[in-house]
This record gives structure tokens, sequence and C-alpha cells, in this order.
């Protein structure tokens, strides 16, 4: 039994922005993950646990397998889903991966040690904002998939990381369609997210040294490409 997320939480997860019969066709027609990945894909479901769904996963193969990335960063581990998925489809690439829950973190420790066949997959313990801080070498690709109203924090330090051509992919952008709504119409205890997604919004879609592009699958993604070394970012550009 999972403790950390209980039958209630995460339900954006259950709010996708694309209409229910179309969210079905993608889930259902699309290849399905086999083996390991399966089993994983089940066992989160079961207990709750957020991993991309199905259709995200469909989309990651692809661009996996068409970029080919050296070295990715991941935010967000959880069980090692979509690490253990990112490697399948690029077998060359060396992939850092960062969280703080210990529960998810034994999870996943025991999923490497069973199925990172290459070795390619490194765990570090503990909260990205310190760990990225201290974080050496460049990056060419980059899965956020954490706290949302943290995305604009820990985006200048993964920018300073990043390569130019490198891309960033963060997932769950529109919580459910809220991001649309005036603030007043979200509730409460959602607010602090919606803020921080209106100022990643703010910084990035329209920055002249970035390419960003929203992408409506299951609870959205924003796709970031950086387009020249330096960036000047600030929370509120």
């Amino acid at each position: 039994m999972v403790k950390s997320y209980s039958k209630n939480a995460n339900h954006n997860m259950r709010r996708p922005v694309v209409k229910e019969d179309i969210v079905h066709y993608m889930r259902t027609k699309q290849k399905q993950n086999t083996g390991f990945l399966a089993e994983l894909e089940q066992f989160a479901r079961q207990e709750n646990i957020p991993i991309i769904q199905h259709e995200v996963v469909a989309y990651f193969r692809f661009l996996l397998q068409t970029l080919q990335p050296k070295k990715i960063l991941e935010i967000g581990t959880a069980i090692g889903f979509s690490a253990l998925l990112m490697a399948e489809n690029a077998p060359d690439a060396t992939i850092v991966t960062i969280d703080r829950n210990p529960e998810m973190i034994g999870f996943a420790k025991d999923n490497f040690a069973k199925y990172d066949r290459r070795q390619q997959i490194r765990l570090l313990e503990g909260d990205a904002a310190d760990i990225l801080a201290t974080l050496e070498g460049s990056f060419d690709f980059v899965f956020m998939d954490s706290a949302k109203s943290k995305y604009i924090v820990f985006l200048p330090e993964i920018l300073k990381r990043l390569t130019v051509g490198g891309v960033i992919i963060l997932d769950d952008i529109f919580q459910g369609g809220d991001i649309a709504k005036p603030i007043e119409e979200v509730r409460r205890g959602q607010r602090t997210i919606y803020r921080g997604l209106q100022a990643l919004f703010d910084a990035t879609l329209n920055h002249p040294g970035l390419t960003a592009s929203l992408v409506p699958l299951s609870d959205g993604l924003l796709m970031i490409r950086k387009n020249q070394e330096d960036i000047t970012f600030t929370p509120n550009a």
C-alpha cells in the first residue's frame, strides 16, 4: 500500500483538457507498454501514483527516438516510470533524476536496480532547488514533473545547464483548465499553483531567446527550446 498519495490526490490527472472520447481513443489505440513498463504503469494506476498518461508516453517515445538526447535531467522521479521510459527510448543517454519523497525514492531504487539494464540512471535524493544549485554538467533534454508552483523557481537554474538547442518539457501545466480562468474562480488551495504557472507562462511564452509551445496532451505540456547561450530570465519578465 502506497502512503504518499490518497485516492483523492492529484485530481488533475483525471481532468484531461481534451474531449473524453478523444482521450480514450489516444489511450487505447496507440502502442501499449509491455514488460516491466506495463507492470509499473499498472501499479501506479492502482496506487494513484502520478505518472505520465499513456498519450504522453506515446509522444515521449516518438520525441526521444527522434531527438536521441545524450544527457537527460528529470525533476520528479516518483517510482521511476518516466526515467525508465526515457532510458528505453534514448539508449545512449545518461539520466539524472531528482526526488525528495522517501517512499517514492524507495520504489524508484528498487525499480532501477531491476530494470535499468544499461545503468543509465542516477538518482539524486533531496530538494531539487538545493541539488540544482550545485549540479555539475549540462543537459540537452529536461523533463519536469514535480510541484507545479516550483517550475518557475527551478527554471533559471535549469536554463543555465541546458545546452543551446536543448529542450525542456513541463507536465500538468493546464491544471484541468484552471489556468484559463480568472484567479477568483480557482479554488483557494490551488491558487499558489495558478500564480506560479501564470508567472511561468509570462516568463517563457514570448521570451526572445526561447521557443515555447503549449501542447494539449493529458493535463497539458509546456515545451521550451533554448535558442541562445545567455538567457536573461526573471520570474516577472
